[in-house]
């Protein structure tokens, strides 16, 4: 008799028991396709037919989505209340803008193909060290990683292993991400100071302003949370995401017990801002412009919203959260556009007062009193 049992394939044993998860993704994932076939093959005349805006917009969410997923990650599960997330989005944001600036060449409005049309309007007569590089896609795809998991590395180290927790930590991360929008919007820099880099015009040799371009990009982008959501999944099913769960809820009590606290933090935070890094990246393309605006610690603080709402610690939350939250910023900030932002602030303090467990805690709250209803 074989006593052998069948180990489940890994992506079965990443997703089991997230069936949460499930639903999510797979309704994104049908939401994308039908998106995908409504405006490549239906006529524009089609009642059915999808514009191109609406694809930008829905690539725009997805990326926000990949964010808030990442903040999740170190919120949710390790209790890293990070106020300067927008940094590690923006940075990989302007890895991916560089090389796009580079593809323009001699298409600019100066035709100079060395030099973006900001250098030469400041009369710089040669490309700075750092855009070096950056006419390579694999190196910029590298450096929309590295450059935030750098930063992140650097800050974390010194924050973790001085023992910075709770709300003196998500000061500190929102004066990071200040300090580097004011430092960024210096001309000086070499970024295109408070304009940003923009006026982009194709991506691997795709034009840009094409509707396939532009479907390709969504479809990357929800591939790329996909992926994001299955890593963040491994981790917390792992040994080190039970580690991390302990280290949330009792800090003092894994270190007491010889964990190295700091290391799982700094892991988890790394990891965090290379996920973040990357929804920057396909920001970027999609909206065609990156500003230091994002770094704004107002981006940051709302990026927190959206998980709250959406239910921290649930990773899935933070999706529905991105989403929920961002349409209706699209709608309200055209047909109510005074009063946005106090209603973005009530929705917050109603969340954290009657509803910690945000969307999804609702959602499960529901379900419980209906079935106690149907026990009745």
């Amino acid at each position: 008799m074989d006593t052998t049992t069948k180990r489940k394939p890994l992506l079965l044993q990443i997703m089991e028991n997230d069936k949460g998860g499930q639903i999510v993704l797979s309704l994104l994932g049908a939401i994308v396709f039908y998106v995908a076939f409504a405006n490549l093959v239906l006529p524009s005349d089609s009642m059915f037919y999808i514009s191109t805006y609406t694809v930008t917009l829905l690539g725009k969410y997805i990326s926000f989505a990949l964010l808030a997923l990442a903040l999740d990650l170190v919120w949710g599960y390790i209790g890293i209340l990070s106020l300067g997330h927008g940094a590690f989005f923006a940075l990989g944001g302007y890895a991916g803008a560089m090389y796009l600036m580079r593809q323009i060449g001699d298409r600019g409005v100066y035709s100079n193909a060395e030099l973006p049309d900001f250098m030469v309007f400041m009369n710089l007569k040669e490309l700075p060290w750092f855009w070096y590089g950056f006419d390579n896609p694999v190196f910029a795809f590298c450096m929309v990683m590295f450059v935030p998991a750098v930063l992140a590395f650097v800050f974390g180290w010194f924050a973790f292993k001085s023992r910075v927790t709770g709300v003196y930590l998500s000061i500190i991360t929102q004066a990071m991400t200040y300090a580097l929008m004011l430092a960024f919007f210096r001309n000086d820099m070499g970024f295109g100071g408070n304009n940003g880099l923009t006026d982009f015009k194709d991506i691997l040799g795709f034009d840009l302003q094409s509707d396939g371009t532009r479907i390709g990009l969504l479809i990357i982008s929800f591939v790329a949370l996909v992926i994001g959501y299955l890593i963040a999944r491994f981790i917390i099913n792992s040994r080190l995401g039970r580690v991390c769960i302990a280290i949330r809820d009792g800090e003092s009590r894994v270190r007491f017990l010889g964990y190295k606290v700091e290391q799982y933090k700094l892991f988890i935070f790394v990891v965090s801002a290379m996920m973040a890094g990357v929804a920057g990246a396909l920001y970027v393309p999609q909206v065609g412009i990156i500003n230091p605006g994002v770094f704004s610690p107002l981006f940051s603080i709302e990026l927190v919203i959206w998980v709250a709402i959406g239910g921290r610690g649930t990773l899935y939350g933070a999706i529905i959260g991105a989403f929920v939250v961002n349409y209706a910023s699209t709608y309200f900030t055209s047909a109510f556009p005074e009063i946005w932002l106090y209603a973005l602030g009530g929705l917050f303090v109603v969340v954290t007062l009657f509803l910690p467990k945000g969307i999804v805690g609702l959602i499960s709250q529901l379900k419980l009193y209906t079935q106690s209803k149907g026990v009745k």
